[in-house]
């Protein structure tokens, strides 16, 4: 048989296997580039406000930390809920210490943590629901347990996480960024963990598309080149 042949057998072929995950592609990339990237952050829905420090409140100097967690690797100054802090960090984790006393602050009870999430929020929802959660949910996989998570009813369904320990807005997840996610699995092909980029399945689809198009080539450079009698 003719190599033509051959070219279209295999451009037909491959165009059914690969079809599917090239508008897949497609799709994806299309709502990657429509929506912007600090909407898909949610950067519009929460932020950490930068209000300055006054410099004339009286707080605890370095000597005293460090007399008090001998084990401090780093401190640095921020606001809480109107509360002059310091964020602590010692072994592997962060914490709050109270900028004019030195004594150690309470994690989070649940009040706290609603009254946190709305000086975050910036959006126009009530809160709905309030969750302690000890295992973190696909959507927030990577960061640390246990957090709170603060539901808001709005159109993007909100949510804020945060953390107990040290109150720092953990993530911020909302609908658009849940597509975002959904799609992103099928962008890289990693339909268990949606974040390995240099999977086996993605790399066989895209040598299986590259052989889609070098077919295709052939075929338009025989097609061209084929004589026809006048």
């Amino acid at each position: 048989m003719k190599p033509a042949f051959w070219a279209r057998r295999a451009h037909k072929w491959i165009g059914l296997i690969i079809g599917v995950q090239a508008l897949l592609w497609m799709l994806s990339g299309v709502y990657m580039t429509v929506v912007p990237l600090d909407v898909i952050h949610g950067d519009h829905l929460a932020h950490v406000h930068g209000d300055p420090l006054p410099p004339q409140t009286a707080r605890v100097g370095a000597d005293v930390l460090v007399a008090r967690y001998p084990q401090l690797q780093s401190f640095r100054l921020k606001h809480v809920l109107d509360r002059e802090v310091y964020e602590v960090q010692q072994g592997g984790g962060k914490f709050l210490v109270d900028a004019a006393s030195g004594e150690r602050v309470p994690p989070l009870d649940r009040d706290a943590a609603i009254a946190l999430a709305k000086s975050l929020y910036q959006g126009k929802g009530e809160v709905t629901r309030v969750e302690w959660i000890t295992r973190a949910p696909s959507e927030v996989k990577t960061r640390p347990v246990p957090m709170w998570a603060v539901h808001f009813a709005d159109s993007g369904d909100t949510t804020l996480y945060l953390s107990p320990d040290n109150g720092e807005l953990l993530a911020r997840r909302h609908s658009l960024w849940r597509w975002f996610d959904f799609l992103w699995m099928f962008h890289i092909m990693d339909y268990e963990n949606r974040s390995d980029v240099n999977n086996t399945l993605l790399r066989v689809a895209s040598v299986v598309g590259l052989g889609f198009a070098l077919s295709g080539i052939w075929l338009l450079f025989y097609s061209f080149g084929k004589r026809r009698p006048a």
